[in-house]
């Protein structure tokens, strides 16, 4: 009888791919004219469709189509002009049909791409299999009562489109990325808002592992329902390291479904696996062959917004930005929006994105707000920065004191404000050279430090001054009577 030789744990890569649903943000179902908003009372949006009441038939929705091909489109797929729905039977305790509408054989995507980069700098190819459409079921609430679980249906017949990946992904950072990246797109193209905390947008993750250097698969098992982008790194590196041991210890994979325990941050088995087999597939009689015509295919390509990458290098062209001020721009798309209309009005690009991915980006994080949520309008925050190039006022004046009133409500001329609230820099020269006296005298010691070649506290004295001017001084004109005098 021969034995098998155990493997090193370090032999091991780990072999991934993902399988993500997203939530499209259509108004209404993909069967049914039932509203698909979120928050609603339990079973409020439900009809006769939604609860699989005889003779009630389902009718696509073509908004839904729309937006799975501006996402076949951003993920370099072919778009299949001809595909087909069918129906998944399952035991599906919060779908009262008892089976699924998807699409198996013939999805609406196939055979498309991602582009990642990964922290060492290199470039990660990952392969899109297909996307196909379906719809989401409903929850179950197992914990409103002691004897009976409840069924909320708003969710079922929400419109989904599920990306699945090829299994190209080979460690936690890459599959992060992706997830990443996905998350982006979907909110640039107004396809979903990707919002993982409300089931928007979820994940369940294929993962096998197998020795260095072998082409072929190992046995995968799948970790469902993964709600976060950190959960997905945690349930690939515990699950690569569970496989690891139990191979190196001479065991076998059991192929399974598995969930994860965000809390322990560990997965444990919830089924076997099931085959495709399994789900008796077969096509849906009541749902005719979706005909996507050249002439639509080609208005939805023509109507396709430049992706962030391609927003990206026209910025870095256009305004002489950095890359990450750039990519910062084109990843937020309200951001963006923002940028565009407040270049109308500003007289300096290069400070406009300044002041939104610096001071700007600084006062919506510290007050927990997106910029779509700004009380200060573009063209508003334009006149503060053109009053600020323009010497008319100080940056920290702005930030500190103009900004803050504008929040309170709208003015019809930022320039008024300023000067009803006295901000603005006043050119008296005999004042701020008396400030600057006064300043210089009060610091002797750091005066003879200054000439001994202590350059540093030039700006403890330009600060000084500015404080005396109470903030109405031109900060280049302190500085310049400063070394005038200092001579």
């Amino acid at each position: 009888m021969s034995t098998k030789t155990a493997v090193s744990p370090s032999e091991f890569e780990l072999v991934s791919g993902l399988e993500i649903h997203v939530q499209l943000n259509t108004q209404s179902k993909i069967f049914s004219s039932d509203s698909a908003s979120f928050g609603a009372q339990p079973n409020e949006h439900i009809s006769a469709v939604s609860l699989a009441l005889p003779g009630a038939l389902p009718k696509l929705n073509k908004e839904v189509v729309a937006k799975a091909v501006r996402m076949g489109l951003a993920l370099n797929c072919t778009i299949n002009q001809i595909n087909y729905f069918d129906r998944k039977n399952y035991f599906y305790a919060d779908l009262p049909k008892g089976y699924q509408i998807t699409q198996d054989n013939k999805p609406i995507c196939q055979n498309g791409f991602l582009n990642v980069t990964l922290s060492n700098g290199e470039e990660k190819r990952i392969g899109i299999n297909r996307i196909h459409l379906e719809e989401d079921a409903g929850k179950s609430l197992h914990d409103q009562d002691d004897k009976y679980s409840f069924v909320d249906l708003n969710r079922a017949g929400v419109p989904l489109i599920e990306i699945v990946t090829e299994p190209d992904i080979r460690s936690a950072e890459e599959a992060s990325l992706l997830l990443t990246e996905i998350r982006k797109l979907v909110r640039h193209l107004d396809v979903s808002d990707g919002n993982m905390e409300e089931g928007s947008l979820r994940c369940d993750a294929n993962i096998s592992i197998r020795e260095f250097g072998t082409l072929e698969f190992g046995t995968r098992c799948e970790v469902k329902n993964l709600n976060s982008i950190r959960n997905v790194r945690r349930a690939m590196d515990f699950e690569f390291g569970r496989q690891k041991e139990v191979i190196s210890s001479g065991g076998r994979i059991i192929q399974s479904t598995l969930t994860f325990d965000a809390d322990q941050g560990t997965t444990a088995p919830m089924r076997t696996k099931e085959e495709a087999n399994d789900y008796r597939y077969f096509p849906d009689p009541d749902l005719a062959p979706v005909h996507i015509s050249d002439e639509w295919l080609a208005q939805l390509k023509f109507d396709m917004p430049a992706l962030p990458q391609e927003i990206a290098k026209k910025l870095v062209v256009d305004y002489g930005v950095t890359a990450s001020e750039a990519t910062m721009l084109a990843e937020d798309h309200d951001l963006l929006a923002y940028f565009n209309k407040a270049l109308v009005y500003v007289n300096n690009k290069k400070s406009l994105v300044n002041w939104l991915t610096g001071s700007v980006r600084a006062l919506l994080n510290d007050a927990e707000i997106g910029i779509a949520d700004f009380k200060v309008i573009p063209e508003q925050l334009a006149d503060v920065i053109n009053l600020v190039d323009d010497k008319k006022i100080t940056q920290q004046v702005a930030l500190q004191k103009l900004l803050p009133e504008l929040f309170k409500a709208p003015v019809d001329s930022v320039l008024e404000l300023a000067a009803r609230l006295n901000l603005l820099i006043e050119e008296n020269v005999d004042e701020l050279s008396g400030f600057v006296d006064n300043v210089l005298s009060k610091y002797q010691p750091q005066v003879e430090a200054y000439k001994k070649g202590k350059k540093g506290v030039l700006g403890l004295f330009v600060g000084e001054v500015m404080k005396l001017a109470k903030g109405k001084a031109d900060p280049q004109k302190v500085n310049e009577l400063l070394e005038e005098k200092l001579k």
